[in-house]
């Protein structure tokens, strides 16, 4: 026949603590086990002559938790599975911050074991306490092991549990400074409820993690709301906030008035300016023109939600859905080595994805935005054209094609010179295709280097005091010169 476990919390302090209904409990039972002897209630039950066994020694052979957790819930089933009607004492309430508890349940289950819970005064009962939160006003509470930002919300009042060393308190300050600023007030909170040797530390966040002695079995963080631009301005909810506030009755009129159609352009150049940073290497502003082109996804979004179509969550959920999706050599069981191999991942799963909507393409040219500029679009005509074998078989061809659409272009009448230069054009994007270049970003640099280059005639020039109207074509060009051995004594 099988036994039973019923899981009894400790509660978060001493006997004056405990509940009349564990305490009998613990009184009657004759397979007590503690996961833990480092509990403020164990010296009470040493006086009570309660007899109990702990797990401690899993810790002090095993540095990852989680087996440790997983091997107390094995033994305890072992021994109910023996027919042993087992108690398992917790700190605080089984339910919260107890893992091996939910090893239990889970395993239990499959085993047939009654799992049964039993309260006791939790951990979070006496931080509400010892703290003063009402945690109503919006509480969070979490593992400082796991802590990343985004659990953090610096309007709510925030707990951070497990932070038993010096080591686990370095990450979450490190955590915590990614959104508050250093001297944001933090509280270490250890003992709480233990008459005399409660502690709660005020410190700035900077200091967190100087003092080793700080930290034990029974130490926390506590992070109270701090409400400042500082914190606040680095969430994406208060970019949502800030742009519904500006098209509301209230906002901004300029921004309540604009459509879709009338920021279209703005999106377009906002964009260019982006590349802009992207080409100069200008980290600085690229902060700054992202921003730009984040707040035009925002309007639009903005607009959308007045409008009844869709929100920002709605975007971020599509996009979530298709990077997910078209990565399944990343987040499912395909397998990807090289580049190439992920891009025929993505190209397949798009087509696939088409075919499931009744899409159908009339070409295989199609796909490629009306408005795209010429450069660009011809650059990707030409690799649609080439996935279906359309392509030159060797890049010799390429320059062959070149040469000759020159010839023809030096020949060419007053009416054709126009289409025999888009022909050359072409044909020169076609090479940088064969050399596996951008032909957009090969000519943003060369622009870059062109105004380089004639700035610094300009600058030669007025240092000499000569107007550039005025300087000959031979003066000009020994500057052009010189501006490129500048170029390469930088390289």
């Amino acid at each position: 026949m099988k036994g039973k476990i019923t899981v009894i919390g400790l509660g978060s302090s001493d006997e004056n603590h405990l509940s009349l209904g564990v305490y009998r409990l613990l009184k009657e039972t004759n397979h007590l086990y503690l996961r833990t002897k480092e509990h403020p209630l164990t010296s009470f039950l040493e006086k009570e002559g309660i007899v109990f066994k702990t797990f401690d020694s899993l810790y002090d052979n095993n540095t990852e938790y989680e087996k440790v957790y997983q091997e107390i819930a094995a033994q305890l089933l072992e021994a109910a599975n023996a027919g042993e009607i087992v108690i398992y004492g917790v700190p605080g309430h089984p339910m919260v911050a107890e893992k091996s508890v939910q090893y239990l349940l889970d395993q239990g289950e499959q085993q047939g074991i009654e799992v049964e819970i039993v309260g006791g005064e939790s951990f979070l009962d006496t931080i509400f306490s010892s703290l003063k939160i009402d945690p109503i006003d919006g509480f969070i509470f979490i593992n400082g092991e796991v802590l990343i930002k985004k659990d953090l919300d610096p309007n709510k009042n925030i707990v951070i549990g497990q932070v038993y060393d010096q080591w686990v308190a370095s990450d979450v300050k490190l955590t915590l400074m990614e959104i508050y600023p250093d001297e944001a007030p933090v509280y270490i909170a250890a003992n709480l409820g233990i008459k005399g040797k409660e502690v709660i530390k005020e410190i700035p966040l900077y200091q967190l993690d100087y003092d080793p002695n700080d930290f034990h079995h029974l130490s926390s963080v506590y992070v109270p709301p701090f409400v400042s631009t500082e914190a606040t301005h680095g969430l994406f909810d208060t970019l949502e906030d800030i742009v519904r506030i500006l098209r509301s009755p209230d906002g901004c009129p300029w921004d309540r008035k604009q459509t879709h159609q009338s920021i279209r352009q703005n999106l377009i150049e906002e964009t260019y300016e982006l590349v802009e940073t992207i080409d100069s290497q200008d980290m600085e502003h690229m902060v700054e023109e992202l921003g730009d082109v984040l707040l035009q996804i925002m309007l639009h979004s903005q607009i959308a939600t007045e409008e009844g179509y869709f929100t920002i969550n709605d975007v971020i959920k599509q996009l979530n859905n298709k990077l997910v999706r078209r990565h399944p050599h990343v987040f499912g069981e395909e397998k990807a080595e090289k580049a190439e191999d992920a891009y025929q991942h993505w190209q397949q799963i798009k087509q696939q994805e088409k075919a499931e909507k009744g899409i159908i393409e009339g070409s295989h040219l199609d796909g490629i935005p009306v408005d795209l500029p010429a450069v660009l679009k011809a650059f990707k005509l030409q690799k649609k054209a080439a996935r279906v074998g359309f392509d030159w078989d060797k890049i010799e061809s390429v320059y062959d094609k070149i040469q000759e659409e020159i010839t023809e272009l030096k020949v060419a009448t007053e009416d054709q010179q126009i289409a025999e230069l888009g022909d050359l054009l072409f044909a020169v994007i076609n090479l940088a295709r064969f050399l596996d270049a951008d032909p957009e970003q090969a000519l943003a640099l060369t622009n870059q280097k062109f105004i380089q280059r004639f700035q610094y005639i300009e600058r030669k020039l007025k240092e000499n005091k000569v107007e550039i109207s005025e300087a000959s074509l031979e003066e000009m060009e020994r500057y052009w010169n010189e501006a490129k051995s500048v170029e390469g004594e930088m390289l």
